[in-house]
């Protein structure tokens, strides 16, 4: 059993902090997602799985408020999420991180996480230009969190360091640290260690873990690296062409015949059962 799932076994994820339930969205009557339904626990490390185009990264967007789909429906903590503008869920508490680095290269390591506080900050323009009272009290509090991140992922040799000049492994280590910066209830990983080397994605596992384990925050991962999300995953949902095909554990869903089937086509699998 993976240490994800021991510690889930341990507790109850049942309570659900997300539902997605039965959604489905259309561009010019393509389905990229078809009747996609399931639930995200308190404390649970949820993967999102499947082949290219299967839409995976459609049902992040419905999360995020990018896309909003033409049926079904979409809760957090209570509230429903369909409509709502981005900047509103994330308020709520919901943060993401992209597969392709979307950092301000020429800015530090410690600008770029500061970006992940604006929606904390509760001072108006005057209050801002006088540094005084509210607009202080804030920005210090906001100065503090961030170096709470800083910590917490190991970033304290480049805090820094133009973005732009360190390593890959070590920005995309950055652009998680700018949604954790967030503080936030849920957090959206789209392909976390995309382009890392073994290294990098062995350091990247942990501190993924340690989120979910010392932080407590609930995740979403959509990742192709089968070895991750197998290790680290409590339940796994594998969709294909936007329908869902199998829900379960990281057991159930990699010895699932149309799991094998959506990875490795028909023909494997027939030759398999023939073998």
């Amino acid at each position: 059993m993976t240490a994800t799932a021991e510690r889930a076994a341990g507790e109850d994820v049942s309570r659900p902090v997300l539902e997605f339930d039965d959604v489905a969205l259309s561009f010019a009557g393509v389905k990229a997602i078809d009747g996609v339904s399931f639930t995200v626990g308190g404390h649970e490390l949820f993967a999102i799985i499947g082949p290219n185009g299967a839409g995976k990264t459609s049902i992040f967007n419905v999360l995020s408020g990018v896309y909003r789909p033409q049926s079904g429906r979409v809760t957090f903590a209570g509230t429903d999420l369909i409509g709502k503008p981005p900047h509103e869920i994330a308020e709520l508490g919901v943060a993401r991180t992209f597969q392709n680095i979307e950092l301000f290269a020429n800015l530090t390591v410690l600008d770029n996480l500061m970006l992940g506080r604006h929606h904390h900050n509760t001072y108006g323009v005057m209050s801002a230009f006088a540094w005084l009272g509210k607009a202080r009290r804030c920005e210090l509090a906001n100065r503090a969190a961030v170096e709470d991140t800083i910590d917490f992922l190991e970033l304290e040799q480049w805090r820094r360091f133009p973005v732009g000049q360190l390593p890959y492994g070590v920005q995309k280590r950055v652009e998680l640290g700018r949604a954790l910066a967030m503080q936030p209830k849920l957090l959206l990983l789209d392909e976390p260690v995309a382009g890392m080397n073994l290294e990098e994605t062995e350091d990247m596992a942990r501190f993924i873990l340690d989120v979910c384990d010392e932080l407590r925050i609930p995740i979403v991962m959509v990742e192709h690296d089968m070895g991750l999300v197998m290790d680290l995953a409590s339940r796994v949902l594998v969709v294909d062409f936007g329908k869902p095909i199998c829900i379960g554990t990281p057991q159930e869903v990699s010895t699932n015949a149309d799991v094998i089937r959506a990875y490795l086509g028909q023909e494997h699998r027939t030759a398999g059962g023939a073998a």
